[in-house]
């Protein structure tokens, strides 16, 4: 866990709950983390679910991994140090998005299990939904697709630290959703997110 630097700092309550929230919504806030490689498809989905879910009158934010390291979180590069801090900030991010009842959808490779569980550690204790959701594709077929020609870079050994090729990934032990981005559809792949999010009531 980070260090607590700041002193004399003590947490303020509002007279407006999670619950408050989440009634005026119609929803209850939860995180959905999108872990995979680069290419499995982490982004595509969240953008086809935001819309999904948008469309049924429900209110989601997509977090996305490049999209944060272009702002909050541009101080940091790809050792695995930054990798770690990197997703403890987005998941406190993630956090502050279910309190307020809304449902966050979080696309990060985020390769390191620790990691992962760190942030669903950080949902538990303050009471909040973790949804690990493991966009599962095989390292040839990410390879293959290769959107932003990363992979090529790597190969190339122009970037460094590039998960799939000399960086690991660990792949969820017990993810509460896993896709198989490599034989799905992604209308396949929404509507397993949405029939999940029915079934245990964050949206109905």
């Amino acid at each position: 866990m980070t260090e607590q630097k700041a002193t004399n700092v003590t947490w303020h309550d509002g007279d407006i709950s999670i619950e408050d929230r989440s009634a005026l919504l119609g929803q209850k806030g939860a995180t959905l983390w999108f872990t995979g490689l680069s290419g499995s498809g982490k982004s595509t989905i969240a953008v086809a679910l935001e819309k999904a879910l948008f469309e049924r009158g429900k209110l989601s934010y997509r977090l996305d991994g490049d999209n944060i390291r272009l702002g909050i979180n541009k101080n940091l590069g790809f050792s695995a140090e930054d990798r770690t801090e990197n997703i403890r900030r987005i998941g406190e991010i993630a956090k502050l998005f279910v309190d307020s009842g809304v449902i966050a959808l979080s696309s990060f490779i985020s390769p390191y299990r620790a990691d992962r569980d760190q942030v669903r550690e950080l949902h538990r204790d303050a009471g909040f939904p973790f949804i690990e959701v493991f966009v599962d594709c095989a390292l040839a077929e990410a390879e293959r697709r290769d959107p932003k020609g990363l992979y090529k870079k790597a190969r190339a050994g122009e970037i460094k630290n590039f998960t799939g090729i000399d960086d690991p990934y660990e792949a969820p032990a017990n993810p509460e959703i896993h896709l198989h981005t490599d034989a799905m559809s992604l209308e396949d792949e929404v509507a397993e997110i949405i029939n999940y999010l029915e079934s245990q009531q964050f949206i109905v």
